[in-house]
């Protein structure tokens, strides 16, 4: 089968079936049967498996409108074939996606899943991505056309019903709506865009009013520039006042000229002095500095005589032949330095002859003493080592006995130690337990004390008080006080049925009861007060009396229902229980086996539910039975009144439970105890075997060298002096060797001691000369800072008198003083200097300030209206796109109408008719123009009411045809396509019907009630009819 097609369709408690299942053939599928039958709800079914609301199938208002009735839920599942190029993820689903929708009275669920039945997805959206990969579109009449629809179309000659399905067939309807929301997004758009570009006016008008400040702070800088440059020519002005009182003192200068050449001669006299200490004080500094490194020189010498010599007289037993710096020591260095080391290397010469003589001595002894012992120790050497053998070995057996002892006993001791640890383990978990069981006994215990002093509390705690508080204080908007919660008014006949009930009803005895939809949203204004969220609000009629419930639609059982166990004075009450909690049909049972018994062994009517006592649940829904274990943290019902025998009876647990806790932490002490033993005596035994290991391995060792030793004492029998003779021999020679070189060393020796002493005297008058040349030195220095200084304090002096006049350049280029006097200059100074204090109070802020401000707002201004103009630049490009893709889709119109007009003669020619279709788009208006083959004249039918019943059902038929032919989809199917069609229009029909499907290629599902037996089944033709409704 093709990708996309239905293969199997199953329903289970939809609509007037209990369970169908129908097999569908890969191209035409014929489903006939009588009125009644159930063969609409087939197309109903898979509308709603794809996703169709209720109301669109207008079968229904609601999806549990369509659960059979007496029945809780109903099930759809649609086999869709994934073969072929077009399958949709064939690796998660393989060749079939099983598609259910299951439907509650309360909700209703999809779930997809592989061709093994595993779940693969339950989100709305990956049926979606289904429905869009196979272009499946259940709300197209195209795809699946209803009995509703066919009956509608059918029966309609209204142009505009004809223009409204085909503007919807062939989905330009879903184009239209589609570039229309286009449009008005796009014209809001525009708004904002408008809105944001006036938005920045009166900041750009603000931006303005800042270029304005600075302009004015600009013109203030202009006035203090201003007031500088007057202020450098009044300084300016004052000097060339004094130049004026100087000419006039020139003429009194003029007679103190005579004085002038004493003057000179004074001046040439103190400038020959200072060219003479000018030049003294360059010899000076010359002389300074040849007396410094003779000065640094003569005292590495010194440190380094000091040093030679208080090495000689110290070490005089080291190393000879070494070598002398003679750039760096030119006195006796040499010389003393020749006599330390021939000193020690006579001294040294004697000590090794003193150790060869010692060496020959000993030889000889050595000699001696080896050939008288080597007769008397080689016996008792031989019995000993083997005595040593044996004791060696007995201890190496004793050692390894006891350490294969002790390894046993502490293996012993470390699985002891395991099962306690284990042991201690399982307790501590078994302590936690009991705690967090404790724990939650005392919140079960307060929770019953609450209810005990306040019922309310059972049904929402605390929120519940606070709701009924803010109900009191808006009393007065509701039309008639709400009931609630439900648990509060109901009583219970026997307080062992509490739990059962507290299951059955659940959050339906939290709710509240109000009579009118206004009431329900002033309720949930309350609760949305106190903050009590997910409130359940029931809408009902207060003044509706007690629901009398006939003995037909009750459980047919002896056992107590829970409608038959509660009591309530309010009849309200009990009627909300039955429509919402269906008390009626939830049975009660003593045990778990009864139970069972009632629930699934017979079968009950009009049974839904079974509990037992203890809060067991059980039912069964089709062939599939549930039994739903009960919550253990439960121990009394919320209806239940003897909560002091509950408190009781619990206290008296949590006792006991804590009883045993102590018992198991008295037990986990001792084991605690027990292991801090073991691990003291496996602590223990573990040295000891490591001991003894220790002494087993050192036994081997010294065992392997006596053996060693053995060997060897039986090789070496014979004593070999030999060596020590050559050696003594050759030590005797070393000695007259030695003396040899003494002698030569004693000679050099009286050398070196005489040129000491020569060196030592030169040495004595080299220091005095030095100490005679640093005092000069001293004075040279001393000169040499008084020069420095004289000469310092005369550039002080000129550079003084040089800072206090002003360059004068700067007043030459703003012009010179123009001829303006003292007085005119700091009048206008005054002048400017109030008009600047003037103009500076006006404007807090700096000329700076403003600058960035105003470059701030600029930038940010700026950012503004480049992202106005992208916005507006995005918009008038997206309106480009739309404006194109409507002259396209108004193009595709006119090719439409003119397809459909070609296919729709194509279909109305097997019957000789031939006609024409006008659409008017901007009329919404679709009109059919027939030309009947008896009509003699010729004349167009215009109005197709003017037909036959058959003819008019052809014709339209011919036109859905023509539909079809301009679609796509992997499957279509009509409902009552023949309907007021008589017999000769109906096999026509067939036959072309039957014909177009099989030419097309897809899944063709054709539902009527008919007799259809003209058209014959083939490989590409399955008939199928369905079964006669029960009455």
């Amino acid at each position: 089968m093709a990708a996309g097609t239905i293969s199997r369709i199953r329903l289970e408690n939809f609509m007037c079936h209990s369970s169908l299942h129908i097999e569908l053939g890969e191209h035409v599928n014929f489903i006939t049967g009588q009125n009644g039958s159930g063969k609409s709800a087939i197309l109903t079914a898979l509308c709603v498996a794809f996703g169709c609301r209720a109301k669109n199938t207008q079968r229904a208002a609601s999806l549990k409108d369509f659960i059979k009735t007496g029945c809780s839920y109903a099930s759809i599942l649609v086999d869709i074939s994934n073969h072929g190029e077009d399958a949709f993820k064939p690796e998660v689903f393989g060749n079939v996606i099983i598609l259910e929708r299951r439907i509650t009275e309360s909700s209703s669920s999809t779930v997809l899943k592989d061709q093994h039945g595993r779940k693969v997805a339950h989100r709305k959206d990956d049926l979606v991505e289904i429905i869009e990969h196979f272009n499946i579109d259940v709300e197209n009449p195209c795809v699946i056309m209803s009995q509703d629809k066919s009956r509608e179309f059918l029966h309609s000659g209204n142009d505009k019903d004809k223009f409204k399905f085909f503007f919807k067939a062939t989905l330009l309807q879903q184009v239209n709506d589609l570039l229309g929301s286009i449009r008005k997004n796009l014209n809001a758009a525009d708004s904002i865009v408008e809105e944001l570009e006036r938005s920045i006016m009166p900041v750009l008008k603000e931006l303005d009013d800042i270029q304005d400040k600075i302009k004015y702070m600009e013109h203030i800088e202009e006035i203090a520039h201003e007031i500088e440059n007057l202020k450098k020519k009044l300084a300016w002005a004052w000097v060339y006042d004094v130049d004026k009182k100087i000419g006039e003192q020139t003429e009194k200068l003029e007679k103190l000229r005579e004085r002038i050449p004493a003057c000179q001669e004074r001046i040439d006299r103190n400038t020959a002095i200072i060219e003479e200490l000018s030049k003294e004080l360059i010899v000076k500094k010359e002389n300074v500095r040849s007396f410094l490194e003779k000065t640094q020189e003569v005292r590495r010498m010194k440190e380094k005589m000091q040093h030679d010599i208080h090495e000689q007289s110290t070490n005089m037993s080291k190393t000879i032949e070494k070598k002398v710096d003679c750039s760096s020591s030119c006195f006796f260095s040499l010389a003393v330095k020749l006599k330390m080391d021939l000193e020690k290397e006579h001294a040294r010469g004697m000590q090794v002859l003193n150790k060869m003589n010692t060496r020959v001595k000993q030889l000889e002894v050595q000699v001696h003493e080896f050939q008288l012992q080597h007769m008397q120790q080689t016996q008792a050497e031989v019995f000993q080592v083997e005595d040593s053998i044996r004791e060696l070995q007995q201890e190496i057996n004793s050692a390894n006995l006891s350490a294969t002892r002790l390894s046993e006993e502490e293996k012993k001791l470390s699985e002891e130690l395991h099962d306690i640890i284990k042991s201690i383990s399982d307790i501590g978990k078994e302590v936690d337990e009991d705690g967090r069981r404790i724990n939650q006994l005392k919140s079960q215990i307060e929770d019953l004390r609450r209810r005990q002093h306040d019922k309310l509390t059972a049904f929402g705690g605390d929120r519940v008080q606070n709701l009924y508080r803010s109900i009191e204080r808006h009393h007065s908007r509701f039309k008639c006080p709400p009931i609630g919660p439900i648990g509060y008014h109901v009583q219970l006949a026997s307080d062992c049925w509490s739990l059962a009930v507290d299951c059955a009803l659940g959050r339906l005895l939290d709710a509240f009861i109000v009579s009118c939809h206004k009431d329900s949203l002033v309720l949930r204004e309350c609760a949305k007060e106190v903050k009590y969220h997910n409130l359940q609000i029931i809408i009902y009629d207060f003044a509706k009396p007690r629901l009398d419930i006939p003995n037909h639609l009750l459980p047919s059982t002896t056992h107590l229902t829970i409608l038959s166990v509660i009591h309530s004075e309010n009849p309200t009450i009990l009627n909300v229980l039955v429509d919402q909690g269906h008390a009626e049909r939830q049975v009660l049972v003593r045990d778990y086996e009864v139970g069972k018994s009632v629930a699934f062994d017979k079968r009950i009517r009009n049974l839904k539910e079974v509990y037992t006592s203890d809060g067991c649940k059980m039912f069964y829904r089709g062939s599939v039975e549930t039994i739903l274990p009960p919550n253990r943290k439960w121990r009394a019902g919320r209806l239940c009144t003897s909560l002091g025998e509950k408190i009781i009876e619990i206290e008296n647990e949590a006792a006991e439970i804590k009883k045993i806790n102590s018992e198991r932490l008295d037990c986990k002490g001792k084991l605690v105890i027990d292991r801090d033993n073991i691990n003291s005596k496996l602590r223990s035994l573990k040295r000891k075997r490591e001991d003894e290991e220790q002494h087993l391995e050192r036994k081997k060792v010294q065992l392997d060298d006596t053996k060693k030793i053995s060997i060897a004492n039986k090789h070496d029998t014979a004593v070999d002096t030999s060596e020590l003779e050559a050696e003594m021999m050759q030590v005797k020679e070393d000695i007259g060797n030695k003396e040899l070189v003494l002698e030569k060393i004693n000679l050099k020796l009286t050398d070196a001691l005489r040129e000491e002493n020569d060196k030592r005297a030169s040495y004595k008058d080299f220091i005095e000369s030095a100490h005679a040349e640093m005092g000069s030195i001293s004075d040279a220095e001393h000169e040499l800072q008084l020069v420095e200084e004289k000469i310092h304090d005369a550039q002080q002096e000129y550079f003084e008198k040089a800072s206090r006049i002003c360059a004068e350049s700067e007043v030459e280029a703003l012009g010179g003083v123009g001829g303006s006097t003292l007085e005119q200059l700091s009048d206008c100074i005054n002048k400017l200097n109030q008009k600047f204090q003037q103009e500076s109070r006006r404007y807090t802020k700096t000329i700076d300030d403003l600058r960035a401000l105003h470059d701030k707002k600029g930038r940010k201004i700026l950012r503004k209206q480049q992202m106005y103009e992208g916005f507006r630049g995005k918009l008038n490009a997206c309106q480009k796109a739309l404006d194109l893709r409507w002259r396209k889709f108004q193009r595709n119109t006119g090719l439409l109408k003119r397809q459909l007009t070609w296919l729709f003669n194509e279909h109305l020619g097997k019957k000789g008719i031939s006609g024409h279709i006008n659409v008017h788009y901007k009329n919404e208006v679709l009109s059919v123009e027939l030309t009947m083959p008896q009509d003699a004249s010729r004349d167009t039918v215009r109005d197709t009411r003017g037909l036959s019943g058959g003819e008019r059902s052809f014709s339209t038929l011919c036109f859905t045809l023509a539909l079809h032919g301009m679609t796509e989809a992997p499957f279509r199917a009509m409902d009552e396509f023949d309907v007021f069609m008589d017999a000769v229009s109906r096999k026509i029909s067939l036959d072309t019907l039957v014909d177009f499907a099989v030419a097309q290629g897809s899944q063709w599902i054709f539902i009527t009630p008919h007799d259809i037996s003209m058209v014959k089944a083939g490989d590409r033709i399955k008939k199928q009819q369905m079964a006669a409704p029960r009455g």
